[in-house]
């Protein structure tokens, strides 16, 4: 599983690709994108989105909510499927920082829980 900027050209090695932002990416057009889902449902909450506000110094609180959110979706149980069916998934976010951002909290997630 990797995670990956939406603004990074897409590749085959990509595999099946995963938009995981609840808000369509700006500048990106949909045939740009190569999107095989965009799963708005696995994305954080509106409001724990918004309390995050890509704050680095809140990111471990926000891996922590965001986790338990994951928890109790029911988004997450077919996105693990979908995990389990796939050679190579790429999760696709929005955010600048590669690192504090809910796809990479998605992806260890994922690994840790896996279908």
């Amino acid at each position: 599983m990797r995670t990956k900027r939406i603004y990074e050209e897409p590749l085959p090695e990509d595999g099946f690709r995963v938009l995981v932002d609840r808000l369509w990416p700006r500048g990106v057009s949909k045939v740009r994108a190569h999107l095989d889902l965009w799963d708005k449902e696995i994305a954080p909450s509106t409001e724990l989105r918004e309390w995050f506000g890509h704050v680095p110094e809140r990111f471990e609180e926000f891996a922590r909510r965001y986790t338990a959110e994951l928890e109790a979706n029911p988004a997450t149980a077919e996105l693990e499927r979908i995990v389990a069916e796939h050679p190579t998934v790429t999760l696709l976010y929005a955010a600048k920082d590669p690192v504090r951002q809910q796809a990479t909290v998605l992806a260890d997630y994922l690994r840790k829980h896996p279908a």
